[in-house]
Order: structure tokens, then C-alpha cells, then sequence
């Protein structure tokens, strides 16, 4: 399901960052009174009357700045203002309006996005202070005071944001469709794999990375079921990032993992696997999703018949932390093997959705336990009680044991081995938890 996105933008140092704390509760954001502590945009979700958002803070906006850094800062929230739903604008009640405020309040009006106007730091508790009505001469209607370090105001702040979000539609399908983001770094071959399934160009092909900006869904019913890809600029680490429109693409392609069923990793067979292939194959398996290893560019890469059998031994070393992922060798250039890619969807989809009853899992139990006596530590031993699964997407299995703290990890992953080796759920991460029996909190 898309979330809306909220951006917090202002000049710098007037307390986005300690804002944008306080409304999603933890400590996220740098702060620092240092004008361009914040020098790029970070995201966390939230919710507030029982709808979950995404929200967004940036660095400062100095509109007319030279700086590099201020200058970078500035794009960076242009980018933010360019992909919000809602502006959330932070003004400072100790300075009043400014210039600057002056200017971002006319490039905010020019996005024609709905803006919120936040008058900050007004620490005092009872009647705002008779200074809050200069902010009326920026022409966004009425500023709101806030205390984002005490957390005055932020109520209200935040229902009148949601006053602009009460029409907002869910870009969502109905549960038939499988949902499948296509995610990776730029330039690997994500749009044109997307294009070769669709048979039409759906989105921007070039070797530019960075090419495809946003996501795009692509509708496709074929005899193996109803499915949705969903394609994203690039996830690109931070450091090498030089465009700042694809920083905000990270963004875009998190969120298209969260909405995704599915996740295909595409790497690029020419340059094998990278850090960056880690850290986007990292991040959908911290979110429980099925996913699948798409090798493209295969067709580039000169073969002898013990080529494909040696890169896959060396991948399943790079992705040991995600060994349940089947890999698919294709070419997204002349389709080879793209189309055994809908029936590996589906079957993935459906571990990640698999569900084993208790009987069964404790057959498993008893022979593992027989096969391999568990852990001891100084004179008493593990006792595994029983396990029964409590949930699917991913499938999570609850074990009840005596004492938590001998359940090594080492244990623990043999016992999901026994499991998959039992049951399959190929393509799907598991998560185990640990009850000590009679006590209602995981250990």
C-alpha cells in the first residue's frame, strides 16, 4: 500500500530535525545548532489517526545560497517539495519572518503542493505569543505554534495535515495481484527487464544512471496470475550518490519494497556482485519479503558450459545471508529465461504465505532434537517444549522452551534448516522466536 509523503522544509536552524523527532519518536534526526547539520533528507514512517505516512526532513533551504553544500541542500528539497503530498514549512517565532522565509514561502506556493505553516520554539504554554501573527504576511494562512522540544502543538500541527490527506487514495490492488518490486542499483537493467515483460516501453530506458526517477507500476495478467511490477530508480550507495535526484529515488524504492509481495533483485552479471547489491538485497530481507536473485546481462557474459554453475557458487556466498533465494540467470535484452521468471514469482509468493500446522512442525522437532541433542550450559540443557507458527510473510515460527539464553543462534539456524528441508519455503526469510514457557514476552 503507498503511504502519502510529508516533507519538513524551512530555512536552516529553526528545529525541523528536533520537529521531525518528535513526531515520529526517537531520535532519528542529527540535531545540532549548526546551520546544515541536516544535509540529507531522512525518512521514517508514522501514524496518526490510524493512517501510516512517511515522513521526510531536509536540510535548510538557502534559495539564493552559492555554497556548494547550501546550494546541494536546496535541490534536496526541492526534490522532497517535488514528491510530497504535504509540506510541513517550519518557521522560527525568536527571528521572526525573514527573507529567506520569505523566499521559501513563494517556492513552496509555486509547487501548488498544500502547505502547513509551522511557527516553532514557541516554548511558552498557554496563548501564542503576538508575534505569530506577523507570519500571516507569508501568505500560507494560519501558522500553527509549535514547541517541537516539548511537543506543544504538534497535535494540531499534524491534524492539519491530515485536513490535506482526508482525500488521498491508496494506489493499491486488489489481493489477487501479486505486487513485485523490481529493485537494485542504476544502470543494471531494471526498466528494460520491465520493458521485455510488458512487450511495450513502459519506462525510461538509457544507460544514464539514474534514469528512471519514480516508481511505476506495470499491470500484467498472464496464465500464471495477475501481478504488478513495480520498477525504481536505482538504490545507489550514499556516498557515490552526485545527483541528488536519486537520493530521494532510495526513498521511493524502500517504500516499493514495503508495498511489494515480491522482491527481484536484479544484479549485473558483468560486474558481479557489489556492496550496494547487499544493502538492496539487505533491506527486503529485513522486511520479511519473498525475493529472487535475476542475474541479467547474461548474454554479455562469455561461457563455457562450467560458467553458470561457478558464478552461482560465488553468488551463494555473497547472498549467505539470504541462502533461500533462488537465483535466475536472464537477459533482459533478449528475454532468455525471462519468462520463467512469472512461475518463480508465484511459487515464492506462496512460502512466503505458507502455513504449517503445529502437528507437523513437531514431528520435525522430535527428529531434529533425536538427530542433534540440544545446547547445554553448565549442567542444564535446552529443552524445546514445542514450536508452532504464528504468522505468515514472512513465516514465523514461535519455539517454548525452558530457558531462552541456551537457545544459541547456531541451534536455532539448524532447526530452520530442518524446517526447509522439510517444507521447502524457498524464496521466503523465517524468523524464529523464543518464549520461555508460561511468560507472555519474547526472549
Amino acid at each position: 500500500m503507498s503511504k502519502p509523503i510529508i516533507a519538513v522544509v524551512g530555512r536552516p536552524n529553526v528545529g525541523k530535525s528536533t520537529l521531525f523527532n518528535k513526531i515520529i519518536g526517537q531520535r532519528l534526526s542529527i540535531v545540532e545548532d549548526t546551520p546544515g547539520v541536516t544535509r540529507d533528507r531522512i525518512y521514517a514512517e508514522f501514524e496518526w489517526r490510524s493512517k501510516s505516512c512517511m515522513l521526510v526532513d531536509t536540510g535548510g533551504i538557502e534559495p539564493f545560497s552559492n555554497d556548494v553544500i547550501l546550494s546541494q541542500m536546496r535541490r534536496q528539497a526541492q526534490l522532497a517539495i517535488d514528491s510530497a503530498d504535504v509540506i510541513i514549512f517550519v518557521t522560527d517565532i525568536r527571528s521572526g519572518v525573514t527573507a529567506t522565509d520569505a523566499d521559501v514561502a513563494n517556492m513552496l506556493l509555486k509547487s501548488g503542493k498544500p502547505i502547513v505553516l509551522c511557527v516553532n520554539k514557541c516554548d511558552n504554554v498557554g496563548s501564542p505569543p503576538a508575534d505569530i501573527y506577523e507570519f500571516y504576511n507569508l501568505g500560507l494562512g494560519d501558522p500553527i505554534p509549535v514547541s517541537s522540544v516539548h511537543g506543544h502543538g504538534t497535535g494540531d500541527l499534524l491534524d492539519a495535515v491530515f485536513e490535506h490527506l482526508k482525500d488521498y487514495q491508496d494506489e493499491d490492488y486488489a489481493d489477487e495481484y501479486i505486487k513485485v518490486a523490481v529493485i537494485g542499483k542504476p544502470n543494471v537493467g531494471k526498466s528494460s527487464l520491465i520493458n521485455r515483460i510488458a512487450g511495450e516501453e513502459r519506462v525510461i530506458v538509457s544507460n544514464i544512471p539514474g534514469t528512471t526517477r519514480d516508481a511505476v507500476d506495470t499491470v500484467i495478467e498472464n496464465e500464471y496470475g495477475k501481478f504488478v511490477f513495480i520498477d525504481t530508480a536505482g538504490i545507489r550507495r550514499q556516498s557515490k550518490v552526485e545527483e541528488n535526484i536519486e537520493k530521494y529515488s532510495v526513498l521511493r524504492s524502500y517504500m516499493a519494497v514495503d508495498r511489494a509481495d515480491v522482491c527481484i533483485i536484479v544484479i549485473d552479471a558483468t560486474e558481479g556482485f557489489t556492496e550496494q547489491d547487499s544493502k538492496v538485497a539487505g533491506y527486503a530481507h529485513d522486511q520479511g519479503k519473498a525475493s529472487i536473485v535475476a542475474v541479467n546481462k547474461w548474454d554479455a557474459i562469455e561461457k563455457t558450459d562450467k560458467t553458470m554453475n561457478e558464478f552461482e557458487k560465488k553468488l551463494k556466498e555473497d547472498f549467505s545471508f539470504m541462502s533461500y533465494a533462488p537465483f535466475l540467470f536472464i537477459s533482459a535484452k533478449t528475454g532468455q529465461r525471462v519468462d520463467k521468471l512469472f512461475e518463480l514469482i508465484k511459487h515464492v509468493y506462496e512460502q512466503n504465505a505458507m502455513r504449517i500446522s503445529t502437528g507437523k512442525l513437531n514431528e520435525v522437532l522430535a527428529y531434529a532434537t533425536a538427530r542433534v541433542q540440544p545446547p547445554s550450559d553448565k549442567g542444564k540443557r535446552l529443552k524445546i517444549y514445542y514450536i508452532t507458527q504464528a504468522g505468515v510473510k514472512p513465516p514465523m515460527f514461535v519455539c517454548f522452551v525452558n530457558r531462552a539464553e541456551l537457545f544459541h543462534f547456531s541451534y536455532q539456524r539448524y532447526l530452520e534448516n530442518q524446517i526447509r528441508e522439510t517444507f521447502g519455503l524457498t524464496g521466503t526469510p523465517m524468523k524464529m522466536v523464543v518464549r520461555e514457557r508460561g511468560e507472555g514476552n519474547g526472549q
